[in-house]
């Protein structure tokens, strides 16, 4: 009888081991699925399916036991600033020996909590302000740029050691009319400025001689020339003086700044400044695409070659040497199209629009096909320079316009194939901006 009566409390002993056991084992495997929930839900914070995906994530990795175990409960709360994503889930599961004694079931909680902290980073932001994205396109990525920098910054106005700069491009580039002085002496904006007649030079260059066209070599070492759209003889093309600034973003505009978009902001810590030059940009017609220079200009703007160049936000220190600890660089491109040289004249002599290059004639071809295959190898040569330096690439085509060859171009100038992202549609480039935010946040596990 004793014996009888020892075996009791040893069976429920060895019971609640075995059944507690089951239970540690169940709440670890919970636990690795919400944190892996966690941190997918963390990289897309600003997606409005955020939530389903977590779920997904969780689903996935987290297996039921053979349907023995039952999900009763999965939330998840995201904070107003979206810095913290907290999600917890509960799941019943049978006993095994503990049924025993009238506990046919154990409950098991777990809870994870994902913190988003943007790493130090000086990012520039490449983005196609040429005609084709006019409408619902440019809308669209000027939308997802604001989404970026809400994944970045969050409610912050300002994030320790996060610098961003704009880098808007068309068929050429604006550095700032306040930059003249990186102008040859000799330039006719120095010495003759009455040739932009009342409106003056509003800021953009030429290309220089290659290889500094691909690379990021400063003014002292190669002085750039003003960008001059002349006057000529047939309104299809830029017959002025009749300059109507107001109309520089319409095919039907004239003057010598004709296709010459927005300028530069050079690296800044704020959050509004940033904000205010993405909806600053706009649709600049004429010239084509120049995307090997906006990615030379974007590189210029974080490159420590370019240090105490820039000023207004941009202090004296910066751009931070490469390699500098907890501090990275990074460069996010866009296009809707491809490399080109554009003719608005639909044949006629000369054989393109104006550009930072002259006309297609400039470089030595006479087909617009020649023109894209040099712009393209330049821009690869751009970016294997980069890419040697460390700088990360994100590159992004969008729409229906960029063929297989722009692609490739785009892929094969990321950092590596998964930082590439084509976006057919204007929901896949707000996921991909989306995307991109989440992998430069940092995301920790801090609960």
């Amino acid at each position: 009888m004793l014996l009888a009566l020892a075996v009791v409390p040893i069976f429920a002993s060895v019971g609640l081991a075995v059944d507690s056991s089951m239970g540690y084992l169940l709440r670890t495997r919970m636990s690795k699925a919400l944190d892996t929930a966690g941190l997918a839900a963390g990289r897309l914070a600003l997606n409005a399916n955020a939530e389903d995906i977590a779920r997904q994530y969780f689903d996935a990795n987290f297996e039921a036991s053979g349907g023995s175990v039952e999900l009763t409960s999965f939330n998840f709360e995201l904070t107003p600033d979206r810095k913290f994503v907290t999600l917890t889930a509960e799941a019943v599961a049978p006993t095994i020996f503990m049924r025993v004694f009238g506990r046919d079931t154990m409950t098991v909680s777990s809870r994870t909590v994902i913190r988003r902290q943007t790493t130090g980073m000086e990012l520039a932001l490449v983005l196609d302000n040429t005609g084709s994205m006019w409408g619902t396109a440019f809308d669209t990525m000027q939308q997802a740029a604001f989404d970026l920098v809400d994944i970045l910054y969050g409610e912050d106005t300002v994030v320790d050691n996060l610098w961003v700069s704009l880098v808007p491009y068309t068929a050429t580039v604006n550095i700032g009319s306040g930059h003249s002085g990186w102008l040859a002496a000799g330039d006719r904006v120095n010495l003759s400025p009455g040739d932009y007649s009342t409106a003056g030079w509003k800021g953009c260059v030429e290309a220089r001689a290659t290889p500094l066209d691909t690379d990021d070599t400063p003014p002292s070492g190669g002085a750039f020339t003003s960008y001059f759209y002349a006057s000529t003889t047939r309104t299809q093309d830029n017959n002025w003086p009749a300059i109507l600034p107001e109309l520089w973003r319409r095919n039907d505009g004239r003057g010598p700044n004709l296709g010459c978009g927005p300028a530069i902001t050079s690296l800044t810590p704020s959050r509004t400044t940033i904000d205010a030059a993405i909806a600053n940009m706009g649709a600049w017609h004429r010239g084509g695409t120049t995307g090997n220079l906006g990615l030379s200009w974007g590189w210029r703007t974080i490159s420590p070659r370019w240090r105490g160049l820039w000023g207004g936000e941009t202090p004296a220190t910066h751009p931070l040497d490469y390699g500098t600890p907890f501090m990275d660089k990074v460069v996010v491109i866009l296009t809707d199209g491809q490399n080109q040289f554009y003719d608005h004249d639909s044949g006629a002599l000369p054989r393109s629009d104006y550009t930072a290059y002259g006309r297609l004639e400039a470089l030595g071809v006479t087909s617009l096909s020649q023109g894209r295959a040099i712009l393209d190898g330049r821009m690869a040569s751009t970016c294997s320079a980069m890419k040697a330096e460390g700088i990360r690439i994100y590159t992004i085509t969008f729409g229906a316009s960029p063929d297989s060859t722009a692609q490739a171009l785009f892929r094969n100038c990321a950092s590596t194939p998964a930082m590439y992202r084509h976006a057919p549609t204007n929901a896949d480039l707000s996921d991909a901006f989306r995307a991109i935010g989440g992998e430069l946040a940092n995301l920790r596990i801090v609960e």
